[in-house]
């Protein structure tokens, strides 16, 4: 590392410092897993000596959890657009599990999950983002009853449902085998419409007309 470079970061301010110290720990997770993160890991990506990260991040559990948190924090806002009817943004949704568009934080929540019989900080954590995600997606379907969209549903229970169907297929993201019987594919799709009370098929039309106005 030349001196310039050295110097270069030095001034960089400390909000800016424990940003990019967080985008590279967040960056390794999805990558790598969440045991990958180490301090000296995170410095070696970025160019600085360790003792660097441990100004910001004395311990490794820390920089774990929050790079954790903000790869779901970043992938909700992927998951639920604040834009379209209900059934439209449930189209999103639906896709942006179908199309693989999650693949690498399906990886980091299943990584999680088995991480999280060891920390019971980070099972905190993953209860906490779990409910997050249970809130939108509960908001979602309740917009599509009031709208008309969906059916009078629980929108609760629903929303247990399609997340049971999204972990679901989940729990294969690591296999190598090729795995494309459409009953598979779009198993998160078939239990959104049928707990939704939808048509067969419903979601796909929906999605291929956003698609058609250059929306998807």
């Amino acid at each position: 590392m030349t001196s310039s470079a050295v110097s270069t970061r030095s001034r960089k301010r400390p909000e800016e410092r424990r940003e990019e110290i967080l985008a590279a720990a967040a960056d390794i997770a999805l990558e790598e897993g969440l045991e990958r993160i180490t301090l000296r890991a995170v410095a070696e990506r970025l160019g600085v000596r360790p003792g660097l990260i441990t100004h910001y991040y004395p311990a490794a559990e820390e920089l774990v959890l929050t790079a954790f948190e903000r790869a779901a924090v970043q992938e909700r806002a992927r998951f639920f657009p604040s834009r379209g009817t209900p059934v439209e943004r449930l189209a999103h949704f639906i896709d942006h599990v179908e199309s693989g568009a999650s693949l690498a934080l399906a990886r980091l929540w299943l990584n999680a999950r088995h991480l999280s019989r060891f920390s019971p900080a980070l099972d905190a954590l993953l209860q906490e983002q779990d409910a997050l995600d249970q809130a939108q997606l509960v908001s979602l379907i309740g917009d599509g009853i009031a709208s008309g969209d969906f059916a009078e549903v629980d929108a609760a229970a629903a929303a247990i449902r399609i997340f049971i169907a999204v972990d679901g297929g989940g729990s294969y993201v690591n296999t190598a085998a090729v795995i494309d019987h459409p009953a598979h594919v779009h198993f998160t799709r078939d239990v959104a419409e049928w707990t939704l009370d939808l048509e067969p098929g419903t979601l796909a039309e929906v999605l291929e007309r956003g698609r058609s106005r250059g929306e998807a």
